[in-house]
């Protein structure tokens, strides 16, 4: 009898599969960032051109440990002072592009920019979030630091005409002007995240003035 009531026991730990039950799986890691605004900068359009602003992306990459990758700031320069204009969305790489917490804020340069349809990037005020996972204030916050500076149009192309939307190609403090988009989606008619309104100048009180602090979208291009 005792041996019947052992055999019972045994049986009932045994799934009716026949197999041992498998502890679950623990679930994939998150993608790596690819993708960030500036925690940091030098709050005014004199960034030391492209390959300045782009070291302020990979020193903040690095220090969030992820500065094995190249990463560009997403900005536009202008044909001014004899120099070719660039387009920011050339050049950032082909994506996908993932914030902080590995979420997905668009998966190739189309969705980005909604060259297939409006609108498709996830940019908003929860994902935009800087090299260390925090969030960038917005509409309603003090202070507010949406205004990303772009230089760019909607499509992520360099401003054409002779109005200066790049504070003199992000050499200048004192002259010009900057196009900056709204990380938040938020705030006015236009709530374009890289194509909002120019600022009033390139200083840093005007760029303070109008809601932001001279803040970077930094991509990872490889």
């Amino acid at each position: 009898m005792r041996r019947f009531l052992i055999g019972i026991g045994l049986a009932a730990m045994v799934p009716a599969s026949g197999m041992a039950q498998q502890p679950a799986a623990p679930p994939p890691p998150p993608p790596p960032m690819t993708f960030f605004v500036t925690s940091t900068t030098p709050a005014s359009g004199n960034l030391g051109g492209l390959t300045g602003a782009d070291q302020i992306c990979q020193n903040l990459a690095a220090a969030a440990g992820a500065g094995s990758r190249t990463w560009r700031a997403y900005l536009s320069t202008q044909a001014i002072d004899g120099q070719t204009a660039v387009n920011a969305r050339d050049r950032i790489g082909a994506g996908p592009w993932h914030n902080a917490k590995g979420v997905q804020i668009a998966a190739n340069n189309a969705e980005l920019h909604g060259d297939v349809e409006r609108d498709r990037n996830f940019i908003n005020k929860d994902t935009t979030l800087d090299e260390k996972g925090n969030g960038v204030n917005g509409v309603g916050d003090t202070p507010n630091t949406h205004d990303i500076l772009t230089g760019s149009d909607s499509t992520g192309r360099a401003i054409a005409g002779a109005d200066d939307r790049t504070c003199r190609n992000w050499t200048s403090a004192t002259t010009g002007a900057a196009m900056v988009g709204h990380s938040d989606r938020r705030g006015g008619r236009n709530v374009s995240w890289n194509s909002a309104h120019p600022t009033p100048g390139c200083d840093t009180e005007s760029l303070r003035r109008v809601g932001g602090a001279g803040r970077l979208y930094c991509f990872a291009a490889n």
